[in-house]
């Protein structure tokens, strides 16, 4: 066999795919496992946005588009960002790709150089360090626990800054911990990266309509520092469109050119009928956001309670996305049936197997005391699942 490069050698797995796999092969074999390990909405994509890939797919959209998207979708991004978010953008300084995924890949691949060290907020998304890995860069985590909601301060981001530091990158909306960063508390951040014109603020906002705190708040609306923000953001959770693959990044016009450059050499434009059907999300109504984001918060509600009732689990109230990320230390340590916890990655292989119930060791997203748990699931699946996870916790000893 002959060996892989050493690009994709420093590359781990993604731990969630690896779960999502474990339960299916589980549900394979006739047994009944709960899901909360995936980061998708379970509802179906809203009946207007699939009449418009119909009406694509008849109208012969089946040619490739121009690399960043059709300007008409680049013009229903502008808009979307000038009335829901305030800020102003050229068609040119948006890119559309396939899924937000690529677009953070594709701003790191464009800016970042051999050495280059880029900060990430701990709790982090499990790609965020992969993809500086691939990019050649280096991860300087920040780390924030529970008991500061998961969120950094300045104070922690200036201490990690170096003459080295070129990029970083903010979730909020958060995946894992669905925490969201306050106006305020972003202002706070931006006053910090306002005195090291070097860096380059990615901001990734795509659980925006996801948010249980008011208004959605982006960095990119302070003045000191939007000349460096790089919004990434996309249809996958605030339109239940996963699976059609389109994300975007709004960005200063070198970093849009670069990423526009570089997305022609290896995959070209996002699909044509997906683009259709984003436009339409965008410009028509946007009830569905509201019904989801609804039917979220109470499912947040549901789960933050029965998360509280199981006794060791250390759980916040997150303010947005679709997670509750507690902290499980306090099983560590403890055995069932041969079987000891030492880490969070033990625990979530010890509820999937025994519990039946499927979540993510937070190791995987730099915070080994904590597993996500995903609510994207039916209020009946979600008091099952828990009622089971405490039934499971309990057995330990």
């Amino acid at each position: 066999m002959f060996p892989v490069s050493d690009r994709l050698a420093a590359l781990s797995p993604s731990e969630t795919l690896a779960m999502s796999q474990k339960s299916n092969e589980l549900k394979a074999q006739g047994i009944d496992v709960i899901n909360l390990s995936v980061g998708e909405p379970d509802f179906y994509t809203p009946d207007h946005i699939k009449e418009a890939a119909k009406q694509a797919v008849d109208n012969n959209f089946s040619f490739y588009s121009p690399v960043p998207g059709y300007p008409a979708l680049r013009n229903a991004i502008c808009a979307k960002l000038k009335t829901e978010n305030g800020l102003e953008y050229k068609p040119e300084q948006i890119v559309c790709s396939n899924g937000a995924k690529q677009s953070v890949c594709n701003v790191l691949l464009s800016i970042i150089s051999k050495g280059d060290e880029v900060i990430i907020p701990a709790p982090y998304w499990v790609s965020y360090p992969e993809m500086v890995t691939l990019s050649d860069g280096t991860n300087v985590p920040v780390y924030a626990g529970i008991e500061q909601d998961f969120k950094i301060t300045p104070a922690q981001l200036e201490a990690a800054i170096t003459d080295k530091s070129k990029a970083i990158i903010l979730c909020s909306p958060s995946n894992p911990t669905g925490s969201v960063y306050t106006k305020d508390e972003l202002k706070g951040l931006a006053d910090v990266l306002a005195k090291y014109p070097n860096i380059i603020i990615i901001s990734d906002e795509i659980y925006e309509h996801i948010n249980y705190a008011g208004t959605h708040e982006s960095i990119a609306q302070f003045e000191n520092i939007k000349d460096r923000v790089v919004i990434v953001n996309g249809v996958s959770k605030g339109y239940a469109m996963t699976g059609w693959r389109l994300g975007w990044i709004a960005a200063p016009a070198w970093i849009a050119k670069a990423c526009n450059t570089l997305q022609g050499q290896y995959t070209s434009g996002p699909c044509s009928v997906t683009q259709k059907a984003a436009e339409a999300a965008y410009t028509g109504d946007q009830s569905c956001v509201e019904t989801m984001r609804v039917a979220f918060l109470r499912r947040k509600k549901l789960v933050v309670d029965l998360a509280r009732q199981i006794p060791g689990l250390k759980v916040n109230d997150p303010q947005g996305a679709f997670y509750i990320f507690p902290d499980c230390s306090a099983y560590f340590g403890k055995s069932y049936n041969g079987k000891t916890i030492s880490n969070s990655g033990d625990l979530a292989l010890y509820l999937l197997e025994e519990g039946h119930v499927a979540c993510v060791s937070g190791g995987a997203f730099g915070a080994p005391d904590c597993i996500r748990m995903s609510y994207a699931t039916s209020d009946e699946n979600l008091v099952k699942a828990f009622g089971w996870v405490k039934e499971t916790l309990a057995k330990l000893s």
